[in-house]
Parts: structure tokens; sequence; C-alpha cells
């Protein structure tokens, strides 16, 4: 996949979630402002703050898609896992936001009654939002984009918290009007579980961890596949926004010339690419084969 292939898909996918989070937070505040819910209208509070975050994260990708410079020859795609990193505290802040609605609410004792236009706007933004999910997390698992996952997992903590609000109102609407409150406060559980989540995972791409070791060994075959190559001495990597960028040391004949070592390597690189279409380069370095040495590392 070419490189404005992929940062395309990924355009298309947030400004999909943009719209669709205008035209869901437009509704739930007019549903839950005329059908007299306080949890549907918070809803909707909920969604202007995901507006705004989606909003942000296209800014990151418009970043991200900038090929790497003479101030930046790693490229910018670490952009996106500050994205998301900012994504996950949008969704920990929901959370606590919820539940201190959802507190403050049984504390005062003031259980609305609400419409049916409420119960109406809960029960589509959970089948909008879990559709959402389902294509975000498709297309973003299929890129490697960290902020196309944040997005995606936002989108699923929507999905969540509609839940909670459509059994919220549904049992105010007939008569349990506690139940708001209560499973409002329940959800927020799950919502910071899901921004913990969203932010432990962006912070470790942000500190260049290492992706998973099935990848890892993935590669390692392929460089050892090649004629030439004795053994992969070592294997790193790390993420570069929707790109890994891989640090190979490979042992070679200590008798092999120069030129015929460089061909092996470039052979490595070729394969590695034509398999992952998420490498966006590898650095290779060559030990002589069977012979001690020490690698030189301050880290």
């Amino acid at each position: 996949m070419l490189r404005s292939d992929r940062f395309n898909k990924a355009d298309r996918v947030i400004r999909i979630g943009f719209w669709a989070n205008a035209v869901l937070m437009i509704l739930k505040l007019a549903a839950g402002h005329y059908g007299h819910s306080d949890a549907v209208f918070a809803d909707g509070v909920e969604s202007a703050c995901d507006f705004i975050a989606i909003g942000l994260t296209l800014i990151a990708l418009k970043v991200g898609r900038k090929p790497y410079d003479s101030d930046h020859p790693y490229g910018h795609g670490k952009v996106e896992s500050l994205s998301a990193i900012f994504v996950s505290l949008v969704i920990a802040a929901t959370g606590a936001w919820i539940l201190y609605g959802s507190v403050n609410t049984m504390l005062e004792g003031r259980y609305a009654t609400p419409a049916l236009v409420a119960v109406l706007a809960a029960a589509g933004t959970i089948v909008a939002k879990e559709a959402l999910y389902r294509y975000s997390m498709k297309v973003g698992g299929s890129l490697g984009s960290p902020a196309l996952l944040a997005i995606a997992k936002d989108h699923r903590k929507d999905a969540v918290t509609s839940v909670a609000t459509l059994i919220g109102v549904g049992g105010a609407y007939f008569g349990i009007r506690i139940m708001d409150p209560i499973a409002a406060g329940v959800t927020s559980i799950f919502i910071f579980h899901i921004g913990y989540h969203t932010f432990r995972t962006s912070a470790h791409e942000l500190m260049d961890g290492q992706p998973e070791q099935s990848l890892l060994d993935a590669i390692t075959q392929i460089a050892r596949s090649v004629e030439g190559v004795d053994q992969v001495h070592e294997i790193r990597a790390r993420h570069s926004g929707q790109y890994l960028i891989v640090d190979l040391k490979l042992e070679m004949p200590p008798d092999m010339t120069v030129k015929r070592s460089h061909d092996i390597a470039t052979e490595v690189k070729r394969r590695i690419f034509e398999h992952f279409s998420n490498v966006g380069d590898v650095m290779i370095h060559i030990n002589p084969s069977d012979e001690p040495h020490e690698d030189l590392i301050r880290l």
C-alpha cells in the first residue's frame, strides 16, 4: 500500500467519525433538553468533547503524514501517539464527569421523568457508535494507526456509555427513576478502564517500546531466509505512528566483501518491505560470524 493511500484511508475513517459525532451531539443535546433527560443531555455534552478530540486527531494525522525531513529524520508519526494520549485523557475526564454527575444526582435525590424521544436517542446512539467502533477498529488495525485505534476505543466508550444511558433513561421512563444515575456510575468504571488502556498503549509507543514478539519473530525469520545471512544477532523495533522502524544486526561470513554484504542487506530490507506494509525503514548493522564482538551502547 502506498504511503498516501494509508493516510487517505485513515483520514476517511476520522472524517466519518467527526461528522457522525457532530450529528449525534446535536440530536442528543436536543433530545435531552426537550425530552427532560439529564442523562441524554450529558451524553450529548460527552459527544461534544469527542467532537473536539476527533478534530484534534484530524490535525495530528495531517502533521503525521508529512514525510521525513532534516529536522525529523524519522518522520512525524509520533504525533499520532501524542494525539492518542490526548484522546485517552478526554475519555478519562468523561468518565470522571459522568461519575460525578451520577453521585451528585443520587445525593440530591432529584430524578427526572424523561420523554420517549430521550429513550430513542440513547438507543440510536448505541447502534451508530458500535458501527463506528467496528469500522474504525478494522481500518485502524490494518494500518496499525495508534490515532485510529484510540478513536475506535472512544467510539466503543460512547457505545458503552449509551447502553448505561438507555438502561437508566429506560428505567426512569417506566418509573424506576434511580436507575439512571446508578447505571451511569457503573458505566464510568468501564470508561476509566478504556481510557487507561489507551493511555498505556500510547505511552508505550512514545517511549519506543517494542511491538509484539510475534511480529519481531516473523521479521527475524525473513532475514534468516536470505542467502548469506548466518544469523540474526539482534532485532529491535519501535513505532512511529502507522509505521515501524526496525533495527537489525546480522551475522555474515567475515571474509565477505563489503559489496556482497551490502547487496545481502538490501535484499533483506526488500523482503521485509514486501511482507510488512507497515514497516517504514530497516536499519541493518553487519557483524562477522563466529567472532566474538561487543556491542557498544550507552543506554
